[in-house]
């Protein structure tokens, strides 16, 4: 086989065979996609849960309880998809990357930036492709606001605000999922502001300055249930966002986008950019802008206009890119790197909330 996953004398590249690792919450999502990829199998699911093996019966693939386990049947996947609990992100990211295994890891990369630093340091010197699953890049209302920014359509962008506020039921923090409410690997700042974050340096850069303020806890819980936070990205933007996840709201991603099935959409904005010469909504997608007249002054009649948004499946789309990535013909869109730049930023955030003072990155 060649670099680019194609057999000698074969018109056609190869399938590119993805194990999927951990099968909780997100994993049987990503082994959905991976199954129906043209490009790509769905070469085995790895977890030692009982609850496992009805999964891997329904996409009637092979079952095993570890990596180990897996390399010691000498099964080999050209990428694996890392979907267990965040805290062990890094060790089974190392375990596939040691035995020569392409690695897709869920966000967070990890839950430390040390040992976030060490697996970037372990893909680059194992010659394998560490990709962070910020799936979200992939999202059609993130490229088409990205491509709105390119296209200068609101000036130079000066201030952003955003919001992720909505109310997670008692059992998002029941068996196996108890981790959720617990300090170090829970809470929305490692699970939802991550997500936020890489976003909102994908659209405007990388972010310098943080501060926050943590929010009531009505739970209490170990880990926090939001903050609001105060940024300052490299460009000059500055911006604020609140988080939380214990009040009825309707402005988060997953309900003004309609990505989770399970929740309703909303069509209402999570985003707003201000720009030199306009504002866009996102969410509702709308671009407000003075009309026509020469002079730009607040008394000006305002207009709006819709931008448009594809249809594009966020977690095909990353599979897709995967698969790419692999036969390398493109280069990752996520990197190791830019899933720690998100994590460095939610470290700040969370020691901003303990020191009350403003954190620099």
């Amino acid at each position: 086989m060649d670099p680019n996953g194609e057999h000698s004398g074969s018109s056609r590249p190869r399938k590119i065979n993805v194990a999927v690792i951990g099968t909780g919450v997100i994993g049987p999502r990503h082994a959905k996609s991976v199954f129906s990829c043209e490009d790509a199998t769905l070469f085995c699911l790895v977890d030692p849960s009982p609850a496992a093996a009805q999964i891997a019966q329904d996409f009637n693939v092979p079952l095993f309880g570890s990596v180990k386990e897996m390399h010691e049947a000498d099964v080999a996947p050209d990428a694996a998809i890392v979907c267990t609990p965040n805290k062990t992100h890094v060790a089974v990211s190392e375990e596939l990357l040691h035995i020569g295994v392409h690695v897709l890891v869920e966000k967070p990369i990890s839950t430390t930036i040390e040992s976030g630093r060490r697996l970037v340091e372990a893909a680059e010197q194992s010659g394998r492709h560490l990709l962070v699953g910020h799936h979200r890049r992939f999202n059609p209302f993130v490229t088409a606001t990205k491509q709105a920014l390119l296209e200068n359509r609101i000036g130079r962008p000066i201030a952003v605000s955003g919001l992720w506020t909505t109310f997670k039921p008692p059992e998002y923090y029941q068996a196996p999922m108890e981790w959720h409410a617990q300090a170090g690997d829970g809470g929305p700042i490692l699970i939802n502001l991550v997500h936020e974050v890489d976003i909102l340096q994908y659209l405007l850069g990388p972010i310098t300055r943080v501060h926050a303020e943590r929010s009531l806890s009505q739970r209490g819980h170990e880990a926090e249930e939001g903050a609001a936070i105060l940024l300052r990205f490299a460009s000059g933007v500055v911006g604020t966002f609140v988080l939380s996840d214990a009040t009825p709201s309707p402005h988060s991603f997953e309900q003004g986008t309609g990505e989770n099935p399970l929740l309703p959409q909303s069509g209402r904005d999570f985003y707003r950019i201000f720009g030199s010469e306009g504002t866009l909504s996102v969410g509702d997608m709308t671009l407000w802008k003075f009309g026509g007249e020469k002079e730009k002054t607040w008394t000006s009649k305002i207009g709006s206009s819709e931008v448009a948004v594809g249809k594009e499946v966020p977690f095909d789309e990353q599979i897709k890119h995967l698969v790419r990535v692999v036969r390398v013909e493109e280069k990752p869109r996520c990197t190791g790197k830019d899933g720690l730049s998100a994590l460095m930023v939610c470290d700040a955030v969370k020691t901003a909330i303990a020191t009350r003072q403003p954190v620099d990155i």
